[in-house]
């Protein structure tokens, strides 16, 4: 009896030891919708297979199907930061978007708060910085999430837009190759990578790395941009945001360069707050509209 016990018992010994199988991963929503712009957590596929983004979705009231607009957040080189970032919402952006017409997702990219994973956004050291990289590693992400969204029955297939915040602004760039039927318009808030250098305001790393990458991305570019910097952002001042315009535009791409208003103590973060919505308001209208190209302004 004592042997047959043994036998019956190794097939559930063997399960219980066995090396654990990957588990597949999901993607959708993960919350519950909440209050009225339909909050709600989502997991949006990522660049490595066995890790999920987490994102959050806004949505009008209806089953739409809605305009799909994608914002993606700024970044940081510190890891410690990076770990530490709370999940972005751009919540005064949202409520902007929704109140149009959108669903409005705002995915986290890999290495960032609770999404955790590698950094594949590293622009490496200051000295040898490849911004270019970088840039197409976050359009990478971005695609990503918006690709998905697209599959939902909610999300118009066509005339999506991507607004882009800092570093997300610089993939926003990047990704300005994309498919304009399925990208109608780009916004981008002060683009760019290596801002604050060693902390310090008004200090860029290899800005000259940075102006070859902005022309790169402007070969390729096929969707019009609109390029929106604060007077008093310390990051990509207006002066040296128009160079990284320039630069786009002199190789090709369509962008519309637009310094705005002080707002706050501190520019760079202006798209986060009301305020900062209210000042870009006017720029934000025009872009939204995709039977109307935003025009070229020329130097």
């Amino acid at each position: 009896m004592r042997l047959l016990n043994t036998i019956a018992f190794l097939p559930l010994l063997a399960l219980l030891t066995a090396p654990p199988l990957c588990a597949q991963v999901a993607f959708g929503p993960s919350g519950k919708e909440d209050g009225p712009l339909r909050r709600q957590a989502w997991r949006v596929p990522s660049s490595d297979g066995d890790l999920a983004a987490h994102a959050l979705l806004f949505r009008p009231p209806g089953p739409g199907p809605f305009r799909l607009a994608v914002i993606a957040h700024a970044s940081t080189q510190n890891a410690l930061r990076r770990a530490q970032m709370p999940q972005s919402e751009y919540r005064p952006l949202a409520a902007y978007l929704v109140a149009r017409g959108f669903a409005v997702l705002v995915p986290e990219r890999l290495g960032h708060g609770a999404t955790g994973g590698r950094y594949v956004e590293d622009q490496g050291g200051c000295d040898e910085a490849d911004y270019a990289r970088s840039g197409r590693a976050t359009a990478d992400a971005i695609s990503l999430a918006l690709g998905h969204l697209r599959k939902q029955d909610f999300v118009r297939k066509d005339a999506a837009i991507v607004i882009g915040h800092s570093a997300g602004g610089w993939g926003a760039l990047a990704l300005a190759n994309a498919d304009p039927k399925v990208i109608s318009a780009i916004t981008v808030f002060a683009p760019g990578r290596g801002g604050h250098a060693n902390d310090e305001p008004n200090r860029i790393c290899a800005p000259h790395t940075l102006l070859a990458a902005a022309a790169e991305f402007g070969k390729a570019a096929r969707i019009p941009v609109t390029w929106l910097v604060a007077s008093n952002d310390s990051y990509f001042a207006p002066a040296f945001s128009q160079k990284l315009a320039n630069a786009f535009r002199g190789s090709g791409g369509k962008a519309d360069f637009r310094s705005l208003p002080a707002v706050g103590s501190e520019g760079h973060w202006m798209i986060e707050s009301e305020a900062g919505v209210k000042a870009a308001g006017s720029e934000l209208e025009r872009a939204l509209n995709p039977h109307k190209p935003v025009a070229t302004k020329k130097p």
